[in-house]
């Protein structure tokens, strides 16, 4: 199968925007046009020996401008943080994006105003945007809708999230960010409300998908303590302080809870209370008149996982980049597009 080539821009080099790069300069179909870099010391390095592989003569810059110059095809954004000029700026010109902001899920419904300026730039570009990934993203809208496709009568569905970080050598993430090795007393549980914003605008689509609308929201943290003295490959976690934490989303219609997803971190199954805490990965409940419960654990094994874990994030927006600058301008859903595949849609 052959699919129209694209030039496309890299815009962020993280952790995610790397394995990006590198998929995009692998890609038979996709041409590197340009790599949007915020580290001083990347502008000018080789975008193939940013992301590990032999040079491929296109240079990563600082300079916003010389890259909204280029009117890519598409762009993969992936910033730490959002903008909504440079979004509007490339829709603006003409350039389609595929983001793993949250901002930009689900309709973009989060950004109020935003969201009509991201409509008159797409309208005057004739471009799209889309925001996907793996959570949320895969996992909260590609998994779930296929299972959707064989339900009559939908009850609730469920997701749960696990991820063992034990093995995570990030000491500012594990204990200054998220709060792992603190007194359980007067733990900071606020980081629900945080992800009842990330999550509610893809689990609505969600719910509305399968023909239960949500009208109201809950969010939700606890807290588990370890119950040993435990090492971690980013430092000590006393017995006692915080080990493990959850965020449980609920989404209710008519008084009833009909979409749920929690969120399980922890650094140890060591934990009181006892939680039944899972391997790293996901498990799918769809309760209906054919249900289904799917465990999806990463079959990697626990020190290899920072190698992997990239990918579930990375890939999706890569394999969507043809399905998105084929689509009709606009503010794009799952629900907008075909199945995504690493083929590509048929030409």
């Amino acid at each position: 199968m052959t699919l129209p080539r694209a030039r496309v821009v890299q815009w962020a080099t993280g952790n995610i925007g790397t394995r990006a790069l590198r998929a995009v300069i692998d890609h038979p179909d996709l041409d590197l046009a340009g790599v949007l870099v915020y580290d001083p010391d990347k502008d000018g390095v080789d975008a193939g020996v940013l992301c590990g592989l032999d040079p491929v003569g296109v240079a990563a810059t600082t300079d916003r401008d010389a890259i909204f110059a280029l009117d890519a095809d598409c762009v993969l954004h992936m910033p730490r943080s959002f903008e909504l000029d440079d979004v509007v700026t490339l829709l603006d010109r003409g350039t389609n994006v595929v983001s793993t902001r949250g901002e930009l899920f689900a309709g973009a419904s989060r950004l109020g105003e935003g969201r009509e300026r991201i409509l008159a730039a797409c309208a005057r570009g004739n471009a799209s945007v889309y925001a996907t990934g793996s959570s949320p993203g895969f996992i909260t809208d590609a998994l779930p809708l296929a299972l959707l496709s064989v339900q009559r009568r939908v009850e609730m569905i469920e997701i749960d999230e696990f991820a063992n970080l034990s093995k995570r050598d990030s000491p500012h993430m594990l204990f200054k960010q998220l709060g792992f090795g603190r007194p359980i007393e007067g733990f900071d549980t606020s980081r629900a409300s945080y992800l009842l914003e990330e999550f509610r605008p893809p689990l609505a689509l969600l719910a509305e998908a399968g023909g239960r609308p949500a009208d109201e929201w809950t969010a939700a943290g606890e807290v588990a303590a370890a119950t040993v003295d435990t090492t971690l490959s980013a430092g000590r976690l006393p017995a006692g302080t915080a080990a493990a934490q959850r965020t449980t989303i609920v989404g209710s219609g008519a008084g009833r809870p009909v979409v749920r997803f929690t969120a399980n971190w922890y650094c140890t199954t060591d934990v009181e209370p006892a939680w039944d805490l899972g391997p790293t990965g996901w498990r799918v409940r769809v309760h209906g008149d054919a249900p289904f419960d799917v465990a999806l654990p990463f079959p990697v094994p626990i020190d290899d996982l920072g190698s992997y874990t990239p990918a579930y994030t990375a890939n999706r927006p890569v394999n969507a980049i043809p399905y998105v600058c084929a689509a009709p301008p606009g503010i794009l859903t799952t629900t907008d597009l075909p199945m995504i595949t690493p083929a590509g849609p048929p030409s």
